[in-house]
């Protein structure tokens, strides 16, 4: 039989925890490096990117600038202006000429209701869309709200405002009138 005995003074100590510790803490350092540094790269790639396409709007937004300026030198030449406010003026002749009277007051025929009679109509043209001003008189307060509403509610008339709201004079009012409307609306359909 063998016995082991150790004679020496100090005994021997194993270290094999401290450098199993220390490996694995070199291994997760070692990843945590290499994914930092792939991170690092891959945002300094999409900041490259990013930067060329940058540079690209910068010298395409260089070139239009320069086109526009032409384009603004040509147009504010003394005969290219006085063909452009003539333009202008024919296409207002004909957007007025255009106006269809018989589709508006069939329309407005649709959504008038019984104790409103209309006094006045004044279209015009706003911004490419027909603006009417409408004066109306009513014989009750219920007939004045069913006609803002019908105004409200159907697709050719929008953006309904109400401009002004007085009592009919009763001198010469013989058809029961108690109220004059005047209002705005957007006429759509052309």
């Amino acid at each position: 039989m063998k016995v082991r005995l150790n004679l020496a003074t100090k005994a021997l100590e194993t270290h094999r925890r401290f450098l199993a510790g220390a490996g694995l803490t070199a291994v997760v350092g070692g990843l945590m490096f290499l994914g930092l540094g792939w991170h690092v790269y891959s945002a300094r790639k999409v900041d490259a990117q990013r930067r060329d396409r940058t540079e690209k709007m910068r010298q395409e937004m260089a070139k239009l600038e320069v086109q526009r300026k032409e384009l603004e030198r040509y147009f504010s030449q003394k005969d290219i202006a006085n063909l452009h406010d003539r333009a202008a003026f024919i296409n207002t002749i004909l957007d007025a000429r255009s106006f269809n009277w018989t589709l508006m007051f069939m329309d407005l025929e649709r959504v008038l209701p019984d104790g409103v009679r209309v006094i006045s109509i004044e279209p015009k043209q706003v911004a490419g869309h027909v603006e009417v001003k409408l004066t109306v008189v009513t014989t009750s307060d219920e007939a004045e709200l069913i006609f803002e509403r019908a105004l409200e509610e159907s697709k050719e008339f929008t953006g309904v405002q109400v401009l002004n709201v007085h009592t009919a004079s009763p001198s010469g009012n013989q058809s029961g009138d108690q109220k004059v409307v005047q209002l705005t609306t957007i006429y759509s359909r052309i």
